[in-house]
């Protein structure tokens, strides 16, 4: 009893905040769950990241609605990555059920169905806000770290870009991209080479096949206009609510050099569109990025490299990043060590890998006289997590085994006519789901070979003109010649040899 007390006491003491704070649930000792000893997050420090893990089954998801939820009440924003398809359920109240109000009442809160406003995102084919981004926004440097290129070819995309400015060509898509490389070493070959040297037909060769790479998975539909703009993602409606933004990611598991495309750019273009925020008292926008190692397992060092900066200096701008992930070991330790909101779910200890991963995970959070982290890793009902958070003064609150709330939404998916309703009453969608394709790269530069392959028509058609005038000039001044060196017969008869012998004879004749 008197642990108990102490228990109580340390986490109240732990998660009394001045500011604003969102409530993740009650405390938990032992397996009991302390009713009215609430586990804190301070809205103050929520850009400082975070971490949603555990095994399927453990309730990451339902944290991850809680937590965007109760940002979005408080009017905060939320960028949601639904790889699953199971979050679209935010934008209808829950119906209810008689657990959750027992949970509720163990918790010390009541529960209050409610809908909260959502928008429905796309990177594909799928229904929704039209995601995209034009190749001459993502630059030379971050395009050349998608691609995974070499020193040198990542020095022939610089020129590509530094021609296409100096030439006023737009590159919007991915056409655009190809159709100047090609022309780099083709129509454009001697232009290139005498304003910036000669462009290897090898290293253009590569970066195309680079290109198709990405091109399969569906960049061909990311890459284009309208661009998105990312203050689009900071509305608040009519109440006071921020909008929850879903991303519908549920066929892009098998693209993921796609799925890091995307994250990288939309991460540059929030760090280099949004103001240095300053020390304030609650984030500007929070992203939830679930099933996060489909960013990390197939990115290269260079993308690697380039999401670890932006990770730590984002916060800055008031953004939050939090990786949703079954093992934290999922991220990489540069990431790991970012990241100030941790609720780790349940672990399961199938294998002597398993076990090892569970005591290394139970080495991320602080110490604590109260459990056997480790031990408790592995005991965690559904719905129940060990929670650390940063406090007002970026101290770690805490450790606390957590009663989790139930989510205020629905825990289910919407019906198509729901998400067909939701869709029709879109603003963005009328915004951005217009199709554009304008002149650009592509259409200039093929315009400019016709004219140019129309020009050197002309001109050989000249030069052929030329040639049959002056053929037909040399045989003209030929026959005249010929002409007038031919004597006339009569004139050739009369001045022969013979004629003048015989008219001589007949005049001597005369004579004598």
């Amino acid at each position: 009893m008197k642990n108990s007390e102490a228990f109580v006491k340390d986490i109240n003491d732990g998660n009394a905040f001045k500011g604003d704070y969102i409530t993740l649930g009650s405390a938990m000792l032992d397996g009991q769950t302390m009713t009215n000893t609430f586990v804190n997050v301070p809205l103050k420090t929520m850009n400082r990241h975070g971490l949603i893990a555990g095994a399927t089954g453990t309730g990451k998801t339902k944290t991850l609605q809680v937590l965007a939820e109760n940002l979005s009440e408080k009017g905060v924003p939320v960028l949601l990555m639904d790889i699953k398809g199971d979050l679209s359920g935010l934008a209808k109240p829950s119906l209810g059920h008689e657990k959750i109000d027992e949970r509720h009442a163990q918790i010390g809160l009541p529960f209050e169905p409610k809908a909260f406003p959502v928008e429905l995102m796309t990177l594909s084919e799928q229904d929704g806000v039209r995601l995209r981004a034009t190749v001459s926004e993502f630059g030379p440097v971050l395009i050349s770290r998608i691609l995974d290129v070499t020193e040198t070819q990542a020095g022939i995309i610089s020129v590509i870009f530094k021609y296409c400015d100096d030439h006023q060509l737009p590159l919007l898509d991915l056409k655009d991209f190809k159709k100047i490389l090609q022309y780099a070493t083709n129509e454009g070959k001697k232009e290139f080479q005498d304003a910036y040297g000669r462009i290897s037909t090898a290293s253009t060769g590569a970066i195309l096949r680079k290109i198709i790479e990405i091109e399969q998975q569906g960049g061909d539909l990311f890459f284009g206009e309208t661009s998105f703009d990312t203050q689009d993602l900071l509305r608040i409606d009519e109440n006071g609510c921020g909008f929850i933004n879903i991303i519908r990611l549920t066929d892009i598991q098998d693209k993921p050099k796609l799925f890091s495309t995307f994250m990288l750019s939309l991460l540059a273009e929030i760090y280099s569109t949004f103001p240095e925020q300053g020390d304030s008292g609650r984030p500007e926008l929070i992203m939830f990025i679930d099933e996060a190692h489909l960013i990390f397992n197939q990115a290269s060092d260079a993308l690697l490299d380039q999401i670890e900066s932006i990770v730590k200096l984002i916060r800055s701008k008031g953004v939050g990043l939090y990786f949703v992930t079954q093992n934290p070991t999922d991220v990489p330790e540069a990431v790991l060590g970012q990241l100030g909101l941790k609720v780790q779910h349940a672990l399961r200890a199938f294998t002597a890998k398993d076990r090892k991963a569970i005591k290394l995970t139970a080495q991320n959070y602080p110490d604590t006289v109260y459990y056997d982290t480790a031990e408790v890793l592995t005991s965690l009902g559904i719905g129940e997590a060990l929670v650390s958070a940063l406090d007002e003064k970026g101290k770690p609150t805490p450790l606390a085994a957590t009663m989790l709330r139930a989510p205020m939404s629905r825990m289910d998916i919407l019906t198509e006519a729901e998400l067909g309703s939701l869709l029709a009453q879109s603003k963005l969608a009328r915004k951005y789901n217009k199709e554009i394709d304008r002149e650009s790269a592509y259409e200039m530069l093929n315009d400019k070979i016709k004219k140019a392959e129309a020009e050197e028509a002309k001109q050989k058609a000249l030069e052929e003109k030329e040639t049959i005038k002056r053929a037909q000039t040399k045989r003209q001044t030929r026959s005249s010649s010929t002409k007038s060196n031919r004597m006339n017969p009569i004139v050739k008869v009369l001045t022969s040899a013979t004629v003048i012998r015989g008219v001589l004879g007949i005049i001597s004749k005369m004579i004598k």
